[in-house]
């Protein structure tokens, strides 16, 4: 997965501290102006369970302590802690093979050719995903090239026969 040097430094520095709080670190993304970023933090309990606000809040003191201890971003910037939402970040080969059979989106790095590819996550090994694209075609794109992976999960609602 292809983050940017702050980011993974992000990553990896709360990553040594999670399983003591007993959260898992989901992604770190640093978005917006140079000047005054963003710095999302995304959370979710260890074993994969999702936090309440008050279990989020609690955990933003010692990560925005952690942050601040780093020092990684020069100007001023914004925290945002939360869980990972219905578009949840896919960034580990273990968070793709956790979601097997589900609809995603992903973008690659890749120069030439597709960028972009939406489907079913059919494989996931330690070095590639294999996706199930909507026409059928199955595609393999290696971790190194993954640029974002995000959920996106099919809400039907249209309600059930027989109920007005």
């Amino acid at each position: 997965m292809v983050k940017s040097k702050t980011e993974q430094l992000i990553i990896d520095e709360l990553e040594k501290l999670a399983p003591e709080h007993g959260v898992d670190i989901v992604d770190v993304e640093v978005t917006g102006a140079t000047k005054a970023p963003c710095v999302r933090v995304r959370l979710e309990g260890a074993e994969g369970e999702a936090l309440s606000l008050d279990e989020v809040c609690a955990h933003t003191s010692w990560v925005g302590d952690r942050i601040e201890e780093l020092d990684p971003i020069p100007s001023a910037y914004t925290l945002e802690v939360s869980s990972p939402g219905i578009d949840r970040p896919l960034r580990r080969p273990c968070d793709f093979a956790r979601f097997t059979g589900e609809p995603c989106e992903l973008t690659t790095t890749a120069t030439e050719g597709r960028r972009r590819f939406k489907g079913v996550i059919a494989e996931a090994t330690g070095a590639s995903v294999t996706l199930e694209l909507e026409d059928g075609e199955r595609v393999e794109i290696a971790f190194d090239d993954v640029k974002k992976c995000t959920l996106k999960p099919v809400i039907d609602f249209k309600a059930k026969e027989g109920k007005n």
